[in-house]
């Protein structure tokens, strides 16, 4: 007997409102798995995009996103393990911190996972899963060190190039169950032109960023990336459903970090941090869902386990959420963790959140602001123009997100907030002694090879010193 939710899903995926989105051939009849026939995994994630997207409330032209989200579960408060690209996408596909799995800096940079047998394709593929990658990994600076079954090479890694590859492999009537890794380089800069769409006159940066000209033309050329992303990603669900396989497919949409705005990607505030988070599939995966419990992207891999009957490696430090999307939980963590080391340049620094406070330590004695670890753009010629690279960053920092949900008000030294400084501390400390980060022993060195930026410098652009 099919449950009421599962049922008013493939209604949905088959002939609904979503199928007005994306012009699309006849499809099949969308079936959910038989009994015991593990469900497909599409895993779409974008470069850059926070949660400045549609479903999340802000302006951007991300109706295929909406659409996903309307059909799925929208997790309100999801965090990625750390906000730079590498070390988010290594946490979310080891289910294990940067600092543990290796992944330190930037792979085309030099860093790597210590470990790529921990990469989730191979446990997909003990449990019969085909793996396919259709556009960009920024796991290894090589496609086929990861151990994907397959590999399509797209001309680019523009959405415009990957989507096509990714539907021509659903149209191809795959064997299941199939893994599918679609990574578009959108929303990350240099930004799509801005069309006419995208009138800059009309458009807010995002809450750190100021309002002026400048700032709203390259928020333009954000939504214009933004677009770019929604529509490849609604030619992929287009596919699923036009192949009747839409039924039996889980989909997992997110993104590795905050947009590339100052304040936002590389920073442990909610801005950097805070990541999209989208999970549609059949059964509780279903419904136009939202959750406001804390989790992170380290929770995707063991949800895959519990969800799948797969036994959870020893290795994994997130927790299933099936518990919350089930409604046995309202909550599943009391506090999650990130981490940033070397994006462009090194920038050792720690962070936890709980559901009301923020604390951010920083390492070593530099104060000013690391400034090739912004990407160069519009809004941060804007604050250097003002005096950004002036301007001093705290040793620690705590937030109350109730009363300060932008992160401004640094309440280290406010004797009223002494009890939750301590209650931070002690939940930093315990974490980093529990997965024996090396920052506790000194800075964290780059590995041979590395190529890193001078912190003193201004562009990411600028000549990089290889480690020897």
């Amino acid at each position: 007997m099919m449950d009421n939710s599962r049922r008013d899903f493939i209604q949905r995926v088959a002939g609904g409102t979503g199928a007005t989105l994306l012009a699309a051939s006849p499809a099949r009849p969308s079936t959910p798995p038989k009994d015991g026939q593990p469900l497909n995994i599409v895993y779409i994630h974008s470069h850059d995009s926070g949660r400045y997207l549609q479903p999340y409330g802000h302006a951007v032209p991300t109706p295929n996103l909406q659409r996903l989200a309307s059909e799925g579960v929208l997790f309100r408060q999801a965090f990625s393990g750390a906000p730079t690209c590498s070390p988010s996408r290594a946490a979310l596909l080891t289910g294990q911190c940067a600092h543990q799995n290796g992944m330190l800096g930037l792979a085309h940079r030099g860093f790597s996972l210590n470990d790529y047998k921990k990469h989730l394709v191979h446990t997909l593929r003990g449990a019969g899963y085909h793996s396919v990658l259709a556009g960009i990994q920024h796991v290894a600076a090589k496609d086929e060190t990861v151990g994907y079954d397959q590999l399509l090479k797209p001309k680019t890694k523009s959405a415009v190039d990957v989507a096509p590859g990714a539907v021509e492999f659903l149209n191809g009537r795959p064997k299941e169950p199939f893994f599918l890794d679609v990574g578009f380089f959108e929303t990350h800069r240099e930004y799509q032109k801005p069309t006419a769409a995208d009138d800059p006159r009309y458009l807010q940066p995002p809450t750190p960023i100021p309002d002026t000209p400048e700032t709203r033309l390259d928020v333009a050329g954000y939504h214009a990336s933004a677009r770019v992303l929604d529509n490849g990603v609604g030619r992929v669900l287009s596919a699923l459903e036009r192949n009747g396989l839409a039924g039996r497919t889980l989909v997992i949409s997110t993104t590795d970090h905050g947009v590339a705005f100052p304040l936002m990607k590389c920073n442990l505030e909610d801005f950097g941090w805070g990541v999209s988070l989208i999970m549609r599939g059949p059964g509780v995966f279903s419904g136009g869902k939202v959750s406001d419990a804390l989790v992170s992207q380290l929770d995707i891999y063991p949800t895959l386990c519990d969800l799948l009957g797969i036994q959870q490696p020893n290795w994994v430090e997130g927790k299933s959420l099936l518990p919350l999307v089930r409604g046995e939980q309202k909550e599943i963590h009391e506090e999650v963790f990130a981490e940033v080391n070397y994006h462009a340049a090194y920038e050792p620094k720690r962070a936890v959140r709980t559901k009301r406070w923020k604390y951010i330590r920083r390492y070593g004695d530099r104060t000013a602001p690391v400034l090739p670890n912004c990407d160069d753009g519009l809004s941060k010629s804007v604050w250097l123009e003002y005096g950004w690279k002036q301007k001093q960053l705290p040793a620690e920092s705590l937030y109350d997100l109730i009363f300060d949900p932008t992160e401004h008000h640094n309440l280290v030294g406010d004797s009223s907030a002494a009890e939750a400084l301590a209650d931070m501390r002690g939940r930093l400390d315990s974490w980093m002694r529990k997965t024996s980060d090396p920052l506790l022993h000194g800075p964290v060195p780059a590995p041979h090879g590395a190529q890193v930026n001078d912190p003193n410098g201004i562009s990411p652009k600028e000549q990089t010193l290889v480690i020897m």
